[in-house]
């Protein structure tokens, strides 16, 4: 796979907003505060009313991140999107109360993507992705992709939150809202990350042996941002390799 290389990355979680505090809170994690939102400065006001808690903060670290490189596609990637306002809808429909339109357009996945097309004014391709447990592999082989069709460079924004009543029993992975961004360029040098996958059976010694301190997404963030040569993660019946060739 095209290997590629990390221009600039940002961040944003309740207590963590600049790159510094995320670099110290991943090497050693602790409880963040659940609530919190970013003031999101960069888009528009009228726009920038119609998104709720997630959107904002995947918003504004594809803002941080983006900051002034030129335009360029962007693949937002979440397992579990906005399911609290899905919640809401389903609620009111079983209410039989009638339901927002507005509210409904932003529930699906590539709302977020597309608010930030239309408020930057940016025609570059933009892309939703949500494959469970490999979501964040998912939108970087997307990614890998857009590269090695010529494409000079690649946001890729992670982002997810709790788990809402009434689905919460099926996941509590995410313990808090968060969202990371990258933006990536294709890279054959000393710093160039590659991404391949295997075969893994479930009881594999990668899969007994990772550390499950963070989410996947986070751990993810954290070999990108650390200089670490290598990461397993084991999931969906293979084995992703993130390596980075010194």
């Amino acid at each position: 796979m095209m290997g590629f290389s990390v221009q600039r990355w940002a961040a944003w979680a309740p207590g963590l907003v600049n790159p510094a505090s995320w670099e110290t809170w991943l090497a050693t994690p602790h409880p963040l505060p659940a609530e919190g939102t970013p003031a999101l400065a960069a888009m528009p006001a009228m726009m920038r009313r119609r998104v709720d808690r997630l959107g904002r903060i995947a918003l504004q670290a594809a803002y941080d991140a983006h900051v002034d490189a030129p335009d360029a596609p962007v693949i937002f990637a979440s397992r579990y999107g906005d399911l609290g306002r899905s919640v809401e809808l389903l609620t009111q429909l079983a209410r039989s109360e009638p339901l927002s339109p507005t509210s409904f357009s932003l529930s699906v996945h590539n709302a977020i993507g597309a608010l930030y097309s239309i408020a930057r004014g940016d025609t570059s391709a933009y892309a939703a992705i949500a494959a469970g447990e490999e979501t964040v592999e998912a939108a970087f082989t997307e990614a890998c992709g857009l590269l090695s069709d010529g494409v000079p460079r690649v946001l890729v924004v992670v982002y997810d939150e709790p788990v809402p009543t009434p689905w919460e029993h099926f996941s509590r992975d995410v313990a808090f809202p968060h969202a990371w961004a990258c933006l990536l360029s294709a890279s054959t040098g000393a710093d160039a990350i590659h991404l391949d996958c295997a075969d893994s059976a479930p009881d594999s010694p990668v899969a007994a042996a990772e550390p499950t301190d963070l989410p996947a997404d986070l751990r993810a963030l954290r070999f990108l941002v650390s200089g670490a040569s290598r990461w397993e993660h084991a999931a969906g019946g293979r084995c992703w390799r993130w390596a980075r060739h010194a």
